[in-house]
């Protein structure tokens, strides 16, 4: 091997005392932490815990989420829901066409863009339409604009719940005007490029769903 050529490091594990140490906690409250279910069982070998970088990520996900406001009772709620979730590459999908640009966030991270506003109840939504795919420690969201929107939107005073109730009632008529459009060009634009017939099809909604909203507003909503 060459003096150039980089070495990787193997996988690091602790035992207790040293994940402890890393964590900035005591070995009590890693224990505690272990019984509550808020980190998973650490590997045995013999008599010997040995915990892995991924404790370590969790352990210092429930400091942040603490230093937030959340009880040890929420965090709890959250890293079922986060457990439960689907896994990146199931809701990303592998090589499917996508204008839309992931965001990798930690739980923490999450709890900043929508503060107080990250439950339990919520995150479960978010994983079950898909906003939201577990990879590791890390959450994956699908779309930087729905992100940056929906954080916008729980500024503005409207609860992140009635965001997924709305966001349920637009990806219903968004599949039903996909298929509308997806049929027409089918029907009278086959041999037409679909890279060229996408962005028409956009153009149309946005015009449509601007000038709706213009009458929406001229008649006081």
């Amino acid at each position: 091997m060459s003096d150039q050529e980089e070495v990787r490091e193997e996988p690091r594990e602790y035992r207790v005392k040293e994940l402890a140490d890393a964590a900035g906690i005591t070995v009590r409250t890693v224990r505690f932490y272990r019984e509550r279910g808020l980190i998973p069982p650490p590997r045995r070998e013999g008599r010997i815990a040995w915990y892995d970088a991924h404790h370590l990520a969790r352990l210092r996900t429930i400091a942040a989420l603490l230093e937030r406001g959340h009880t040890l009772n929420g965090i709890a709620d959250l890293a079922t829901a986060f457990e439960s979730g689907r896994d990146v590459g199931e809701v990303l999908g592998l090589g499917e066409p996508t204008e839309e640009t992931p965001v990798r966030l930690t739980p923490a991270a999450l709890a900043d863009h929508f503060e107080g506003e990250v439950t339990a109840e919520n995150l479960a939504t978010a994983l079950e339409l898909g906003y939201l795919a577990t990879d590791g420690d890390d959450l994956v969201h699908i779309s930087r604009r729905l992100l940056d929107v929906s954080a916008a939107l729980v500024r503005e005073g409207v609860p992140l719940a009635a965001v997924f109730d709305a966001a349920r009632q637009v990806r219903a008529h968004a599949d039903a005007l996909a298929e509308l459009f997806a049929t027409t060009f089918q029907t009278h634009a086959g041999a037409t490029d679909p890279g060229t017939l996408r962005p028409l099809a956009k153009s149309v909604v946005e015009a449509e769903l601007s000038m709706a909203l213009d009458r929406r507003l001229r008649k006081g909503c």
